[in-house]
């Protein structure tokens, strides 16, 4: 089974066949985690190499894990340290990497756009592990699996994703994806936060938490980066926490059993109580054992090109 293409740089451009491939190559890999011996041979001889422009610990970690579980080899670019440092491009980055046979560069960037201009130029397999505000395709994924493994659908689930809508990688990748798969979305946070058109992509709008957490069967929060109280994005993190964190009490509105996730890292006390947290509703930590699973079909599936493979 494969994706048919080089390349994962975004959830915009796969279609629901695509999305569904992915879901139904999770399964097995995650069978592996309660294994003595949790590798396989899949991408023995590849090398796989990690290129993360800015700081990382669950995506950068997870990748290299998932790699290590394939077999393949992975090297790790410490950029503070590198040529880039020295002004090279990151073209040049990129096939220096490449002309050392790395098989899977796997890019995080503050440009949206950067993994594209790789994609372009290199023959391996460019995986975007979030790029500026434009995707975290690899974050969607693992959201998606998370709620297709514990509500056994996508079609027809009610999904709230809750706070900084605008500046959100994460959001938008879930946007593209889980509406594919038939979800119903909706987005709440203050108006600064929200994308003045977001609406055209079928999603619904909300500036009232308590109201748009009525019936809904997932609840995904995002973290409110701290910086965007210095642009005056909203008036005061205490407001935040009064309107829109979310509370055992807010969430007696949801449907029973919903699912409280979050990417992480959490802001506890200011996006999301302790409270829910650690409530058994939520699955935070299994979104994270899952983004392995999810980052192993992911590596599988893609196909790489090599000019002269046949002599490699």
């Amino acid at each position: 089974m494969s994706l048919n293409c080089k390349d994962l740089l975004g959830l915009e451009h796969l279609d629901k066949k695509d999305l569904q491939t992915i879901l139904n190559s999770v399964g097995p890999f995650k069978s592996l985690f309660t294994r003595s011996v949790k590798k396989v041979p899949t991408l023995v001889g590849k090398t796989v190499v990690t290129l993360f422009y800015e700081p990382s610990t669950r995506t950068r970690n997870s990748f290299e894990i998932a790699a290590k579980r394939l077999s393949a080899d992975v090297v790790n670019v410490a950029v503070n340290t590198s040529s880039i440092v020295k002004g090279e491009s990151l073209i040049d980055t990129g096939k220096t990497l490449e002309a050392m046979k790395a098989d899977y560069l796997i890019i995080r960037h503050s440009l949206a756009g950067a993994p594209d201009i790789l994609a372009r130029n290199l023959n391996a397999s460019i995986i975007n592990a979030g790029d500026g505000f434009h995707e975290h395709p690899t974050q969607g994924l693992l959201d998606l699996y998370t709620m297709y493994e514990k509500k056994k659908k996508i079609e027809g689930l009610r999904v709230l994703l809750v706070g900084d809508i605008l500046h959100s990688r994460v959001a938008k990748s879930n946007i593209w994806a889980m509406i594919k798969m038939g979800a119903e979305i909706a987005v709440v946070g203050p108006p600064t936060l929200i994308p003045s058109n977001i609406e055209d992509l079928g999603v619904k709008v909300y500036y009232d938490l308590n109201e748009a957490i009525k019936k809904v069967d997932v609840v995904n929060i995002l973290r409110i980066q701290l910086e965007r109280q210095q642009e005056n994005l909203f008036p005061s993190v205490h407001e935040y926490v009064e309107l829109y964190q979310v509370t055992k009490e807010r969430l007696a509105m949801a449907r029973p059993g919903v699912l409280i996730m979050h990417p992480g890292p959490m802001n506890r006390g200011i996006e999301i109580s302790s409270d829910v947290a650690d409530s058994p509703n939520a699955v935070i930590n299994e979104q994270v054992t899952n983004g392995i699973a999810v980052r192993m079909a992911v590596l599988c599936l893609l196909k790489p090109k090599r000019k002269n493979a046949s002599s490699d």
